[in-house]
């Protein structure tokens, strides 16, 4: 396990003494602007816990705001990667002091949702979160907007007309995007699944129109299976996969528009690794970076987290520097494409 930074490391870091370091961090004595800007840069550096204190010190009339960040499941590496780009984005912001607070919701159900909503908008300046587009939580946006706190969606969109902002990508253009390729690398034409997690999510429906609006324009001859669902599930995915490639000889590939890829790779080791099938996921983690590698599958689409979660800061500190918005906008970010040849 790595040892948690402590003053002397800064100091090391930065080139200066420890006694200059606790003088910056507690503020006993004046420091050179120039000085303490170092030592901060240094604790920024080497991940010392205390770096946003730190930063408070050389900004004592920034203002003070609390950000409540919702995301969902805690174990998965996205999601563990997401917190963390959070957390430091909060920090490095530079227009205000930030305390984050981040909750991994125990699912994508309103009854779980909605009451965490409400208890981080008793808590918080302003709130982003990803949740399913359900008009419990529209309601629960609805309320806290009266109230003056903004509520911005993530990744997939919900509460349009009552959410402050979405921000994520443009998941038509992903959708579009990866049916492009898959008509391309296919072997041959022939039939085409598509998994969602749930058409709830705002984000995967609109992956899977872009995806068959694509083939239906552009690659006719392939032919789209019904979507399946999948719950976002590793052995939901796993089995479902299984299942496919079992009953449709003729299938040439699919693509896994949510969550729950490492059950479909899972079952590509299994029996497909000789069919040749062109399998496209969402998201860069540690398991699709070794199928990449081993050729499994055939493209990765991801989310640039810490862009998102800059841009992000400068979006709710001008909320709650303004107040809630009639016009209510979309930030699309650029996706990231990760092939075999440049993971």
């Amino acid at each position: 396990m790595a040892k948690r930074p402590i003053i002397a490391d800064i100091a090391r870091e930065a080139g200066v003494s420890v006694a200059t370091v606790d003088r910056v961090l507690n503020a006993r004595h004046p420091v050179r602007k120039e000085t303490a800007q170092r030592v901060l840069a240094a604790a920024q550096a080497i991940g010392y816990h205390a770096a946003s204190l730190i930063k408070q010190r050389l900004q004592p009339d920034l203002p003070q705001y609390r950000l409540g960040f919702i995301l969902r499941k805690p174990t998965h590496h996205f999601y563990q990667g997401f917190a963390r780009e959070v957390e430091a984005a909060v920090n490095a912001a530079k227009c205000f002091h930030g305390t984050s607070l981040i909750e991994f919701a125990p699912s994508h159900m309103p009854c779980d949702l909605v009451p965490l909503l409400k208890e981080f908008g008793a808590r918080c300046h302003a709130i982003a979160m990803v949740a399913p587009d359900h008009p419990a939580i529209t309601a629960a946006v609805q309320e806290l907007k009266a109230k003056g706190i903004p509520v911005f969606s993530l990744l997939s969109d919900f509460a349009e007309g009552v959410r402050e902002g979405y921000i994520g990508l443009d998941n038509r253009k992903v959708g579009r995007t990866t049916a492009w390729m898959l008509s391309k690398v296919a072997r041959r034409p022939g039939k085409v699944a598509v998994f969602v997690g749930s058409h709830r999510f705002q984000g995967q429906e609109l992956r899977e129109v872009g995806f068959r609006s694509y083939f239906r324009e552009n690659a006719p001859t392939f032919e789209l299976l019904d979507p399946l669902v999948n719950l976002e599930a590793r052995q939901i995915t796993y089995e479902a996969t299984l299942d496919l490639m079992q009953r449709e000889p003729e299938l040439t590939g699919f693509y896994v528009a949510g969550g729950g890829m490492e059950g479909a790779i899972s079952a590509l080791r299994e029996e497909g690794e000789s069919r040749g099938l062109v399998a496209i996921v969402n998201e860069i983690t540690p398991e699709s970076r070794a199928a990449l590698a081993d050729g499994m599958i055939t493209m990765s689409v991801a989310t640039p987290q810490r862009l998102l979660c800059q841009e992000l800061m400068t979006l709710m500190a001008q909320a709650i520097k303004v107040g809630t918005s009639e016009t209510l906008g979309q930030t699309f970010l650029p996706f990231e494409i990760y092939l075999p040849e440049n993971i």
